[in-house]
């Protein structure tokens, strides 16, 4: 079962990541390390694959 846009969000939040809002389905989050990203879609939907892997590499990329 694949994840949902809601985990991935916690995910961001646990990491650091802050929600600066955005129009629509879509979340524009902030790390103060200066890594950017963008989330689309409702929580309760399932999280598409290069979501997923992006969320990971963002989330990476603050801890190096």
């Amino acid at each position: 079962m694949p994840k949902k846009i809601r985990e991935l969000i916690r995910e961001l939040e646990m990491a650091g990541f802050v929600n600066r809002g955005g129009k629509g389905s879509h979340r524009n989050f902030i790390h103060v390390s200066g890594v950017v990203l963008t989330v689309s879609g409702q929580p309760g939907d399932d999280a598409k694959p290069y979501q997923f892997k992006l969320v990971r590499e963002k989330i990476e990329e603050t801890q190096k």
